[in-house]
């Protein structure tokens, strides 16, 4: 089983998501801003962290400058799901980038394909 980070300030969004993807057969933990998902991953390493990109305390750059600067973490794959897209020079900072609203089935097989499995809808 995958194990997935997922981080949003939005607590609908928080909701839908774990649903869908605890029924697609994810572990998943969630965090309300990037501060919550660090304390995470001070102790926990997922196969893969899904985040917004404008949130308070810890925004999606800085949560994901910091990914990609730690050791240990820098090899965790990022996708950031977001209404605002990401600066162009912010692009190294994570693996793939979707506009929300993202189907849910192009969410679903980029999970997949960043977790290293097939997706079957």
């Amino acid at each position: 089983m995958h194990s997935i980070l997922l981080v949003d300030d939005e607590p609908d969004i928080l909701t839908a998501w774990h649903l869908i993807l605890v029924e697609e057969g994810y572990e998943v933990r969630c965090a309300a801003n990037g501060a919550e998902a660090l304390q995470f991953l001070d102790d926990w390493r997922p196969d893969l962290i899904i985040t917004d990109w404008m949130m308070p305390l810890v925004d999606g750059g800085e949560l994901c400058r910091h990914i990609r600067s730690h050791p240990e973490l820098s090899r965790i794959p990022v996708l950031v799901h977001t209404a605002a897209p990401a600066a162009a020079e912010e692009a190294e900072c994570y693996d793939v980038c979707l506009r929300k609203p993202a189907a849910v089935k192009v969410v679903l097989a980029t999970v997949a394909k960043l977790c290293g499995s097939a997706y079957t809808d």
